[in-house]
């Protein structure tokens, strides 16, 4: 018999509140049952987003969403700004191109983090830049944009602000509001504790001004007509009810933690998986580490895809790899989501163990340790 745990950035563990509400008899979705089950997510969907907008919900992967952020706010042959520096910065010019807008990209050497004066300066080049989009949490490096920096130069313009927050949102502080994020997307199966499946975007005033204009093709995707469905406490088309189901369980779990242990509870994890992989005498990869993921260079001539091999094979520890020219090169653990004191220890214990099954000289049980110092600071209530 062996147990398995899952850390990588998505999907995520999900708690057994939140797995054994999959399991009961489906509801009709065109129901007061639903309708009102359905309002109640809608208003503790503001409190993780830490938003007073209202947030829409697509059965979709957090890529829908980042799609309706683009076909929502444009007309043909505008201007986006946004920043390449990962998998998923590429992603943003990838959708904005697949719909002829004239994409600008400010290329950030994966694993640095964007400088917000150098899109400060590509607003004050080109004011006719609609929007800038960036990612919190650069899922593929482990990055994090300092989103506040950004928010305070692009409020003072009519540039939009959007922001892929899939893996930080309920993991790194974000401020929708307070930041002046104006489009802000994520999905269910990272901080939310969800299955894969839905999609979430926040959407500023400022922004719906720009969505009342836009005039790119669209019908799934179509804001205006998500919130007109959305007084209506409903959805113009079928919601994945199971999920929305689970995500009542889940945001409940969140409201009793509180944003402000959740966020303390990442920080620590994250401090002591950081801690235990420099003991290890291991670099991150990283400049500006994220509290969602770390992303670890594994030393000349080991195979990080190996480690990662014998991690999952070996110890039932599942973490992920590195993406496109990474590869081979870097893995990435997760403490994003449903993950305590013990599954760090578990993972770093299996990263020991695997590094030395496939050669690596490591001395067992030092970074575990070095995360055990870390872990121990918490104060018990």
């Amino acid at each position: 018999m062996k147990k398995t745990y899952l850390l990588t950035p998505g999907p995520t563990q999900i708690p057994p509140e939140v797995l054994s509400t999959q399991a009961r008899p489906i509801i009709h979705h065109r129901t007061k049952e639903y309708m009102d089950l359905f309002d109640e997510v809608n208003e503790d969907l503001k409190y993780l987003f830490q938003t007073k907008n209202i947030v829409l919900s697509f059965a979709a992967s957090g890529t829908g969403a980042m799609e309706s952020s683009v076909v929502n706010i444009f007309s043909p042959d505008e201007k986006a700004l946004f920043v390449r520096g990962g998998k998923f910065g590429e992603r943003w010019g990838e959708i904005c191109e697949a719909y002829g807008i004239q994409s600008i990209p400010i290329d950030v050497e994966w694993g640095d983090v964007v400088n917000p004066e150098v899109i400060d300066k590509h607003l004050q080049k080109d004011p006719e830049i609609k929007a800038v989009y960036t990612s919190h949490c650069e899922t593929s490096t482990g990055v994090l944009t300092d989103i506040q920096a950004i928010g305070e130069i692009v409020s003072k313009t009519p540039t939009l602000l959007v922001v892929d927050a899939v893996s930080a949102l309920g993991a790194c502080e974000l401020r929708t509001d307070d930041w002046s994020v104006d489009l802000c997307v994520s999905g269910s199966q990272k901080g939310m504790m969800l299955p894969p499946g839905l999609s979430f975007v926040s959407v500023s005033e400022k922004a719906w001004k720009a969505v009342e204009t836009s005039t790119l093709p669209k019908y799934y995707w179509d804001y205006r007509s998500a919130k007109k469905m959305l007084d209506k406490s409903q959805t113009p088309f079928t919601p994945s009810v199971s999920l929305i189901v689970g995500l009542k369980a889940a945001l409940k779990l969140i409201k009793e933690e509180g944003m402000e242990m959740i966020l303390k509870r990442h920080e620590r994890l994250a401090e002591a998986t950081r801690s235990a992989v420099k003991s290890l005498g291991l670099k991150l990869f990283s400049k500006v580490p994220a509290n969602a993921v770390t992303a670890i260079v594994m030393p000349e001539g080991v195979d990080a895809e190996k480690v990662r091999g014998v991690m999952d094979k070996k110890f039932g520890i599942k973490v992920a790899g590195g993406q496109e020219k990474l590869k081979g090169k870097i893995i990435r653990i997760a403490h994003l989501g449903y993950v305590e004191t013990f599954d760090i220890l578990a993972s770093i214990s299996a990263l020991e163990m695997s590094l030395s099954n496939v050669g690596y000289p490591v001395e067992l049980g030092k970074g575990v340790r070095a995360a055990q110092e870390v872990l121990c600071r918490e104060e018990v209530e």
